[in-house]
């Protein structure tokens, strides 16, 4: 089963207007990830805006019959796109998608936004 990684590829972190702004805070996270990828039991995509403007730069794991999360309040570095391809592996391991807390990367410590329920089959 396919875990997904869908990144935010509009979102802008707080004072963004004051740097060069050629590329977004959530491009630049998306292409941290896409470049740190490797082939498993995840998937990549990006959407313009996931809503949360205020907790940017945000990213979801999701797969079908498993608990689905938002994350956010991302830093746009390789530290950061590192630890949420390790974290969505332990989710794709993971056969509810839960991951025990002492198993989550340092990095993902504390941006959690939302869980979702499966849905329904």
């Amino acid at each position: 089963m396919t875990t997904w990684i869908t990144i935010c590829d509009t979102c802008k972190r707080e004072g963004w207007e004051a740097g060069p702004m050629g590329r977004t805070d959530g491009e630049v996270l998306a292409e941290l990830i896409e470049s740190a990828f490797r082939d498993g039991d995840l998937a990549l995509r990006r959407v313009s805006c996931l809503m949360g403007c205020t907790q940017g730069c945000n990213i979801t794991i999701q797969a079908r019959g498993k608990l689905c999360y938002t994350l956010g309040r991302f830093e746009p570095t390789p530290e950061a796109a590192r630890a949420i391809l390790d974290y969505a592996a332990l989710h794709a391991a993971s056969e509810t998608g839960q991951v025990p807390y002492r198993q989550w990367p340092q990095e993902i410590k504390g941006h959690f936004v939302t869980r979702h329920p499966p849905l329904p089959e």
